[in-house]
């Protein structure tokens, strides 16, 4: 082992036993200090390897923001495991796909989700243990349930030797192929993913963190980064402004992660109301930026807080980072608040064009992102691998320009990529879904400004006939897509525009949407 270098169980059984006394986190069931949370941990990470468990044998989670979800990820990293995520608001066929996809052996599961596991058990011939937490009534044939897993497992520690080349997790993002992609990250960058959060934002060890986001995103990287702090946090399983500000209020939150869409309802609910809100002083957010009207009431009732991120999952931790003293809003500020910052402590950034050459200042071309926390690569994707990481540089196949003083703007997508409310939404998994409808002719799928969602999924479809209605269409979508894929609107149309290569043309699609807006993002 490489010893230059923590891997992610030495450097949390580290803080674990540093911060043992303070209260880590609450969520709203119950709270664990740190010591009791390493216990936990300690029983289920020996339950695991008596199930055969070592370095990296994937062990797969589908689990809403519960204590059992995060006893359950720490104890992957102390068995040595490999964490696979699964989002819990995926479709079954995507959760199948990923399960085979990853070679999962061990599954994590909450009772919500039995009935799609218990579908597809049968077609999961990699799948040896799967571990049920709920009640035991409905606890289906050949599961374990959670207390019998762990309960006489002992509490002791775990000193499992990883290096920082082993697997650490493996990060499911949407695909143009409409499969999702695995993206493979080691403990030497997830580790690091940690170290650069707490040294970007300035985390302190009386910080009190709210996550209202899924964990297994990256309010996940915020969780350990406080930890690491020693920090509280408070963990909710879905965003309510009400709550949030009675946390602020109650609790004396410091420091809040959020997505533009969540944060524009925080301030639409506290208008025309008093809250005290001094107590905070940090608010990440990330996807897209605050517009300038937005961050003007935000900065009105939080100060200067506010922190905007740019990272993908390939980067794992945020490739750029637009600072507080960035946040304000005079004349000369206001076009680097369209930007999303510059180069972070642990990535360098550069612009290139379709040969892969460096471009200069104000030139347009691909972002390029080298950084220590980059994937070592997409998960039996080779050629995917080599495709998009060049000569230790990580392709985005995301469009920018950088500045003079290193701000990077972000401009269009090469990728065929949506982010809407914070997620990631392939146009063609939409369009290839639709596409299968009996009554459709041709889609595309675009995404156009919103105001709440920063991106709206739209379809433009052909029908083939007069059966097809919006109502019937917006249903097929509901019960085929991931909910957060689903378009937002759906227009009935007669003819798509083409490019001279016959094509259809989505710059042409975007233009009325976009062309009032400064970004084509």
């Amino acid at each position: 082992m490489d010893s230059s270098i923590l891997t992610v169980n030495d450097l949390l059984n580290s803080l674990f036993f540093n911060h043992a006394n303070r209260i880590a986190v609450h969520f709203p069931s119950r709270s664990f200090t740190y010591r009791e949370l390493h216990k936990h941990a300690n029983r289920v990470a020996h339950g695991l390897i008596k199930r055969g468990v070592k370095n990296n044998t994937r062990v797969a989670l589908l689990l809403s923001n519960t204590p059992e979800y995060l006893v359950s990820e720490l104890a992957i990293f102390f068995a040595g495991g490999t964490k696979v995520p699964l989002n819990n608001m995926l479709r079954e066929s995507d959760i199948l796909y990923i399960l085979n996809d990853s070679d999962a052996e061990v599954l994590i599961v909450e009772e919500q989700f039995f009935p799609i596991i218990k579908n597809i058990q049968m077609e999961l011939p990699k799948l040896k243990t799967i571990i049920g937490v709920g009640s035991e009534g409905k606890l289906p044939d050949q599961f374990i349930s959670w207390e019998t897993f762990q309960a006489t497992e002992p509490e002791s520690l775990i000193e499992v030797q990883t290096k920082p080349t082993d697997l650490s997790l493996i990060l499911y993002t949407g695909g143009t192929t409409g499969k999702p992609k695995g993206v493979v990250h080691t403990h030497q960058g997830t580790v690091l993913t940690f170290l650069s959060i707490v040294l970007e934002t300035n985390m302190k060890e009386d910080e009190k963190i709210l996550l209202t986001t899924p964990l297994p995103h990256a309010a996940g990287l915020y969780l350990y980064a406080g930890l690491v702090k020693g920090a509280q946090i408070y963990i909710e399983s879905k965003f309510d402004p009400e709550n949030v500000l009675k946390h602020i209020e109650q609790n004396k939150i410091t420091f809040l992660s959020a997505v533009p869409t969540t944060l524009y309802r925080l301030f639409d609910f506290m208008e025309g109301k008093e809250f005290d809100v001094t107590s905070i002083r940090t608010i990440q957010y990330g996807t897209a930026p605050i517009t300038a009207t937005r961050l003007r009431q935000g900065l009105e009732i939080f100060g200067q807080v506010f922190l905007q991120i740019y990272g993908l999952t390939e980067t794992q931790s945020a490739a750029t980072w637009l600072k507080k003293y960035d946040h304000r809003l005079d004349g000369d500020n206001l076009k680097v608040l369209q930007s999303c910052g510059k180069s972070t402590i642990m990535s360098r950034i550069k612009i290139v064009d379709e040969s892969g050459n460096q471009v200069g200042p104000g030139v347009e071309g691909e972002i390029a992102v080298k950084a220590l926390t980059n994937m070592v690569g997409y998960h039996k994707l080779s050629d995917k691998t080599s495709e998009t990481i060049r000569d230790g540089w990580l392709h985005t196949g995301d469009v920018g320009v950088m500045d003079e003083k290193g701000y990077l703007y972000l401009l269009d997508r090469k990728k065929d990529m949506i982010i809407s409310g914070g997620m990631n939404v392939y146009s063609s998994e939409v369009e290839n879904v639709i596409q299968k409808h009996p009554d459709v002719r041709q889609v595309a799928v675009i995404g156009i400004p919103d105001q709440d969602w920063g991106e709206a999924v739209t379809a433009f479809i052909i029908p083939k006939n007069n059966q097809l209605n919006v109502e019937g269409i917006m249903k097929y979508c509901k019960n085929n897509l991931s909910k957060y894929k689903v378009p937002k609107s759906i227009n009935i149309v007669e003819e798509l525009p083409l490019t001279n290569y016959g094509k259809i043309d989505k710059k042409a699609l975007r233009t009325p949407y976009w062309e009032m807006v400064d970004r084509k993002i």
